[in-house]
């Protein structure tokens, strides 16, 4: 006789990173029963190491994490977005320091927000202390049970229902199971969705960097021959760098004598913001491009990477999972409060429709962008730059493609606009 599920209500969610705890918050405010399983403790999070990686959280994510009660645990570890600066990188070696080159295109947050104290174009946080407001935030939510450390080894669905099976014997019982576990999603796997993508042969080498001058809150994007080069600010004079190389040439930098590293950062960083120096440990992930060609099934959805994987040069990855979150979670609420199946695939593909396109034109966007700018072909080197000095001349054009960055184009849900999901 198989014995009672550990849990038995209405989501189950597999994968305790930040979409899966941002999702599990939103289902909750919509009312739900949620049970979030993770195979690290979630404390195990905390660890100043963890992985080394901040994220860019657009305007509209920042509005959801204020609607969600996040907000004011990670505002104190927090650094405004102003201003974003995108451009092809300065040739570097010998007496040519690197940097910004001459043509940019300027994101300006006062075009779109209005006061000295407005929007910002966004909020960069350290992924360690993004975990940590979101977990404040889940003990704060005793409706949200947790299961961690657990391993999920395999689910089965029924007719009303899901069972997810857990490798310790256990299993949880929902309606909905979703799955926030990664690019590589066993959940995916087992239910036999295929992916489109392949990888760039380039790795993100990430590493914080403390400099003698203010960032005042400039993002850079620059572009070098080896891939995209980002310098987003932290509070009190860092940086975290996001620095695109070949797969050989990143490895051997992550595990570079301190000399030879600080040597390789300067001719790229470049002078502009002071003295540079790296602070921490050094981390370096494969890129590539993963699109899940179902972003649901009978009584299962996919969110974040599991749904689709791009490459970072946007800073999109983590808001993608949000605004799934957001969706996801709008639809299975109104599907409950008018008594609908919130398992069943009709409502699902509601959630799937409302998130493809979007998922679709950031995964091209970026995939374009990386293959048009990776690379020193002198001819094209000049075409790109005269075409980012264009478009920084055509204010609509600038307006426009902050506010798609934001998440504001199109049918925003409505956690995206800082409204609350349990409101009447």
């Amino acid at each position: 006789m198989m014995k009672s599920a550990e849990f038995d209500g209405d989501v189950v969610i597999a994968g305790g990173g930040l979409a899966g705890m941002t999702l599990a918050l939103a289902m909750d405010q919509a009312g739900l029963s949620v049970a979030l399983v993770d195979a690290l403790e979630i404390e195990d999070q905390l660890a100043p190491s963890f992985d080394g990686r901040a994220s860019a959280l657009a305007y509209t994510s920042w509005r959801m994490f204020e609607a969600l009660g996040v907000a004011e645990f990670l505002k104190p570890y927090t650094q405004r977005i102003e201003h974003i600066l995108v451009c092809d990188g300065r040739p570097y070696g010998g007496d040519k320091p690197g940097g910004p080159g001459p043509h940019t295109l300027h994101f300006d947050r006062r075009e779109i927000s209005e006061g000295e104290h407005g929007e910002p174009l966004g909020w960069m946080a350290e992924n360690r202390h993004s975990r940590f407001a979101l977990i404040q935030a889940i003990k704060a939510r005793p409706g949200i049970k947790v299961f961690a450390p657990a391993r999920a080894e395999r689910h089965e669905t029924r007719g009303d229902g899901v069972d997810l099976f857990l490798e310790d014997g256990r299993y949880l019982s929902g309606q909905l199971l979703v799955a926030c576990d990664g690019k590589f999603s066993p959940r995916r796997r087992q239910e036999g969705i295929r992916t489109a993508g392949w990888q760039y042969g380039q790795k993100g080498l990430v590493a914080t960097v403390r400099h003698s001058e203010p960032h005042n809150g400039v993002a850079y994007e620059y572009f070098l021959p080896s891939g995209p080069f980002a310098i987003l600010p932290l509070p009190d004079n860092r940086a975290s760098l996001v620095w695109t190389e070949p797969d050989a040439v990143a490895d051997a930098l992550k595990d570079a004598p301190e000399a030879v590293f600080q040597e390789e950062l300067e001719n790229r960083f470049g002078d502009f913001l002071g003295d540079v120096r790296p602070e921490g440990p050094r981390f370096a992930y494969p890129l590539g491009l993963k699109y899940a060609e179902r972003f649901c099934e009978e009584r299962v959805a996919f969110v974040g990477d599991a749904a689709r994987g791009i490459h970072p040069l946007a800073g999109q990855g983590f808001n993608l999972g949000i605004r799934d979150a957001a969706a996801l979670a709008e639809v299975v609420g109104e599907a409950r409060r008018v008594g609908l199946d919130i398992g069943a695939l009709l409502t699902l593909r509601r959630y799937e429709d409302w998130r493809k396109f979007d998922s679709a034109t950031l995964a091209a966007g970026t995939d374009i962008f990386n293959r048009l700018f990776s690379n020193d072909i002198e001819p094209l080197r000049q075409l790109r730059g005269l075409g980012l000095s264009l478009v920084n001349k055509i204010g609509p054009a600038r307006r426009f493609f902050m506010r798609q960055a934001g998440g504001e184009t199109g049918d925003p849900p409505r956690l995206l606009k800082g409204q609350r999901l349990d409101a009447a």
